[in-house]
């Protein structure tokens, strides 16, 4: 049924969560069982209040998780997206992952709805650098601002652009697939029902069901995203 409303839509647009990052071997960060959030309260050290008022703390996390992301690279699934946008097979991706390995897979249009760790701004000037001086230990601007993780914190809100992209590409869409989210972080959750609304049809791919499951036309459980994605390239 997805192949066939692959070739029949006009306008298709993605949605990718932690599930996709996972498939690369990265860990998903906000699971109860990862070490990161473990041993860290993420409202504390993951919040603008710990970058203002406990920021070696909260430099010592994101360094880890920046080297984190950096050990790992964009699986076949990625690779594959990147195509299918080249090919206009799809129009867009939006995600709430911040890895940014879209964009090191290729794709171009894509709406970051919670930020990169491939990138740092100050917190002073907003000058942009890339996220190597974390590794290189370098946390400072030339300002003399504090350098962090150009990602959204717990206390802030999302980036007005890529929500605006994201709102676009939701109603414009014909066909939304979700891939790899569990729907249940706000205000994301709420782009796959825009489109629903807004006449698409509505695919849920996810290791396990979502809340959002019964406004989908078609939940696809218990399969890889970058095998399906495979299955599916070969046969378009």
């Amino acid at each position: 049924m997805l192949k066939k409303w692959l070739d029949e839509a006009n306008y298709t647009v993605v949605f990718t969560g932690a599930g996709m990052s996972t498939e690369s071997g990265l860990p998903d960060f906000r699971s109860s069982n990862q070490g990161l959030w473990r041993q860290k309260d993420p409202s504390e050290i993951a919040s603008t209040d710990a970058l203002n008022t406990n920021v070696n703390e909260f430099i010592e996390f994101y360094r880890e998780r920046v080297l984190g992301v950096k050990e790992y690279l964009p699986h076949k699934g990625h690779y594959i997206l990147a195509e299918w946008e080249k090919q206009s097979n799809i129009q867009s991706i939006i995600t709430q992952n911040v890895d940014g390995f879209h964009q090191l897979a290729g794709s171009n249009r894509v709406a970051e709805l919670h930020g990169t760790l491939q990138e740092l701004h100050c917190q002073r000037c907003g000058k942009i650098y890339d996220s190597n001086e974390y590794v290189k230990k370098e946390y400072h601007c030339n300002c003399g601002g504090v350098l962090r993780p150009s990602i959204v914190l717990f206390g802030e809100t999302l980036p007005e652009e890529a929500f605006q992209l994201a709102l676009s590409e939701a109603q414009k869409a014909d066909l939304f697939i979700v891939l790899g989210s569990s729907l249940s972080v706000t205000p994301a959750n709420q782009f796959p029902l825009i489109a629903k609304e807004s006449g698409a049809k509505l695919v849920i791919v996810n290791q396990e069901k979502t809340e959002m499951d019964l406004y989908a036309d078609q939940v696809v459980n218990d399969r890889k995203i970058g095998e399906l994605l495979q299955e599916l390239n070969i046969s378009i």
